[in-house]
């Protein structure tokens, strides 16, 4: 096994490295979380760098290029903070990527292009007010009527709410129940019927746009379907590299914390000498880099296993579970280093702490994560809401 970085990989993250203290991006980051308000402007930035779509297909304007690759950009950005990163993180392992694995030829010309020119982001639409992990359990329906489907239901939570262009929202098609009855669709801002509600305010990730999505008797056209009802098992390969994509962000927000605390600890003194060299805060710098290092090792194997197609469930589960607890560990720790400071918005550990704690939330809480290793491992699928 290889876990050598080649020299088109250690060029793209010492540009993205360099570019970020060139940009004064640590600044930026406490600018965002200060206002709320997201980065737009990046978009055009990215994609001029070729950061948005690098991962997707050639044909229609992606960069081709192995899921790793946009890992690594992800984890190096969000060192900065997940606001900076989140551009590259949307058009690579987001919804976008679901189209352009199991989206028609005229899905992928109408969406993919846009995504990569950052004049067009496509947004995951799954929780529901009584539908979170359990998918199955989704209520919004999608009705055949015609050349259409009429949609009705509503979205909570929903990253990117109000600002995308374009939601792939799943929903139940028709009285089909279980898993049986679930796909996805495309529903385009501005459709007749379809409105937002209140944007939402959050501990951490602030300036990420989240919002509710109304759907009432909203009409699709047949050609908008991108999963088929009965095609469950795609949806679930399709969230998994979105699932790599979050553990990216935590690997990010850790180094970028255990990047803080190292220099403060060197800069800091107590009893006239650097914090540095006392072994307590020795032990507690070490504790975080091999945490960090063991989530890396995860989340890589992961992505590295899939090449251009999909992680295993096992894997990615794994990856992301270790990785949201870790995440919440090592900003903890570097907070503590800090003292007092690191509870001051003077210094960007705190803000990495509220934004670290969003992660084991979103995509898939750790406790569900658990249970679908439990059922790899066991080789059998539990219904935990008949204990069986």
């Amino acid at each position: 096994m290889d876990f050598l970085l080649n020299d088109e990989q250690k060029m793209l993250v010492e540009t993205l490295k360099t570019m970020g203290e060139r940009e004064k991006f640590k600044e930026r980051a406490m600018e965002i979380d200060r206002t709320g308000e997201f980065p737009y402007d990046l978009l055009t930035k990215y994609s001029g760098m070729g950061l948005l779509g690098m991962t997707l297909s050639p044909e229609y304007g992606g960069g081709g290029q192995p899921a790793i690759n946009a890992i690594l950009a992800i984890e190096e950005l969000a060192k900065f903070s997940p606001m900076i990163a989140s551009p590259v993180f949307e058009s690579n392992v987001g919804p976008v990527r679901v189209i352009d694995l199991f989206g028609t030829v005229e899905q992928k010309k109408a969406i993919i292009p846009g995504v990569c020119a950052g004049e067009r982001s496509v947004s995951v639409c799954m929780t529901e007010p009584e539908a979170g992990s359990d998918l199955t359990a989704l209520s919004t329906k999608a009705v055949e009527d015609g050349d259409s489907y009429i949609l009705n239901g509503r979205k909570i939570f929903i990253t990117g709410g109000g600002h995308a262009s374009h939601y792939m929202v799943y929903t139940r098609f028709g009285e089909i129940s279980g898993y049986k009855g679930i796909g996805g669709l495309l529903v385009e801002k501005g459709a007749l019927g379809f409105t937002f509600g209140k944007q939402e305010e959050f501990l951490g990730l602030r300036g990420m746009p989240s919002c509710e999505l109304i759907f009432e008797d909203v009409r699709v056209p047949k050609e908008n379907v991108v999963i088929k009802a009965g095609d469950f098992s795609k949806l679930m390969w399709s969230f998994d590299i979105e699932r790599c994509g979050n553990a990216a962000m935590c690997l990010g927000t850790a180094g970028g914390a255990l990047r803080e605390a190292i220099a403060y600890a060197q800069t800091r003194h107590a009893f006239g000498r650097p914090i540095c060299e006392f072994q307590a805060i020795q032990f507690m710098t070490v504790d975080m880099a091999m945490k960090l290092e063991a989530a890396r090792l995860l989340v890589y194997k992961a992505v590295a296993g899939a090449g251009q197609g999909l992680p295993s469930i096992y894997e990615a589960s794994m990856g992301k579970c270790y990785a949201n607890e870790m995440v919440i560990e090592v900003t903890n720790t570097a907070m503590q280093i800090f003292g007092g400071y690191g509870y001051s918005k003077e210094y960007p550990v705190e803000r990495m702490l509220r934004d670290a704690r969003a992660w084991g939330v979103a995509g898939g809480t750790v406790q569900m994560l658990r249970n679908t290793m439990a059922s790899v491992l066991y080789g059998r699928r539990f219904d935990q809401r008949r204990g069986k």
